[in-house]
């Protein structure tokens, strides 16, 4: 009987998973340091803004941890995540800003809106649409950020994609709901600190959630 190969077993598997993780949230926190300025401002409207400001880094920054949990290896001997993450942000920072500023200005106008309505002289309906929209343009980023960082398109097309494959691939925009779910609970259960600290699993389960969609945009959108 042959032996196994180094890095073919089951635990050599699950240690290669932890490490890559470990490695990657490691660079999450250090490349979304920015954002962390946010954490420390008062919780008004007023700034809002500013918090939208200080968050632009994390699209790049999660565009780079889905690149590199994509391409993760399994053997033990092989394992480049921080090359891998620094490779994602480097090819993908531009398109992953674009699609996540884009996000951030929606949700900004959006949150700014609601928590102003009587000022804003919108009636107390306008909460629920208000609400699926948000959820819609959330539904479209996290496509969107998962197309701009494995794929080679344009902003445009991205764009096209990520909304089209909202409808074509319910089971993944179930999911995807379930995990902001899981993100908001966490945010109103702890701290977004803490759930920064768990960036790299989250992202690995977006990416888990997200291979009917990978696989759809492989075969009938490349070549």
């Amino acid at each position: 009987m042959s032996e196994l190969a180094f890095g073919a077993g089951p635990l050599s598997r699950a240690a290669a998973t932890v490490h890559n993780l470990l490695v990657v949230e490691a660079l999450l926190v250090a490349t979304t340091l920015p954002g962390l300025v946010a954490l420390l401002l008062d919780r008004t409207v007023s700034n809002l803004p500013l918090v939208a400001l200080c968050a632009l880094p994390v699209g790049p920054a999660l565009s780079a941890a889905l690149y590199a949990l994509h391409h993760r290896g399994s053997d033990l001997t092989e394992l480049r995540p921080a090359a891998a993450f620094l490779r994602g942000y480097r090819l993908n920072a531009r398109g992953a800003l674009l699609v996540w500023a884009f996000w951030l200005g929606w949700i900004t106008v959006l949150a700014v809106n609601l928590a102003n309505l009587g000022a804003a002289g919108l009636p107390g309906w306008w909460v629920a649409p208000s609400l699926l929209v948000g959820a819609a343009a959330t539904e479209w980023m996290l496509n969107a950020l998962v197309i701009t960082s494995l794929f080679a398109f344009r902003f445009r097309d991205v764009a096209r994609l990520a909304a089209y494959l909202v409808i074509r691939t319910p089971g993944v925009s179930l999911g995807n709901c379930c995990l902001v779910v899981v993100v908001l609970g966490g945010v109103l259960a702890s701290s977004e600190a803490v759930v920064a600290l768990a960036g790299s699993v989250l992202v690995l389960a977006l990416l888990h959630n997200s291979r009917r969609l990978i696989a759809v945009v492989r075969k009938e959108f490349t070549r």
